[in-house]
């Protein structure tokens, strides 16, 4: 495993007995409301790039990057140390590895996360258009384009319908004043 990668069980033991560790969750606001790592902060990768001077600038310590799967806290990373900020690490497998070995969750509103939500909207999108198709043929060329900006999803390991998906209201935090007050938590380490 990477220096820049940590796994699970190895987050779990550091938040039990390190009281300076700070877990960022770079998941949709949604997907954070529904479950969390107690005392991880929400600071959504979409939101990342407008605070990214304030976020080098004020990160006093070594921040644990969550998401679902791992992916988004990875690119969350790649943006840091682009930065400047190279004291970071990756939750492997992310939540679904944190909840995959019973460990502790808040849990608030059920949400789809993104990655369901990428999976309703393209299933839906290839479903409509090859229904239609059967009444316009020209439609099925659709169902071929969601295809194959899936396969490119999943080679670039990046989804321009996630991204897209993630700017949608649901999906962002109620007010500035969520990812103000997680910013503030990264600031206070100092």
């Amino acid at each position: 495993m990477s220096d820049h990668v940590i796994d699970a069980r190895s987050v779990r033991h550091l938040v039990e007995t390190d009281p300076d560790t700070l877990l960022v969750d770079v998941r949709t606001p949604a997907e954070y409301e529904s479950s969390h790592i107690p005392g991880a902060i929400n600071l959504p990768l979409g939101r990342v790039d407008a605070h990214l001077e304030r976020i080098v600038a004020d990160a006093g310590g070594r921040l644990v990057l969550v998401c679902q799967s791992g992916n988004r806290a990875v690119q969350c990373q790649g943006k840091l140390a682009a930065a400047g900020l190279d004291d970071t690490v990756v939750m492997d497998g992310g939540m679904n590895a944190w909840q995959g070995q019973g460990a502790p969750v808040e849990r608030g509103r059920r949400r789809w996360a993104l990655e369901r939500q990428v999976r309703l909207a393209a299933g839906g999108l290839v479903l409509v258009s090859v229904l239609v198709s059967l009444l316009w043929p020209p439609l099925v060329a659709v169902a071929g384009f969601v295809g194959a900006g899936l396969v490119f999803a999943a080679v670039t390991d990046t989804c321009a319908m996630g991204m897209a998906l993630s700017r949608l209201p649901y999906n962002q935090p109620r007010n500035d004043l969520d990812i103000e007050d997680s910013l503030a938590r990264i600031g206070a380490r100092r």
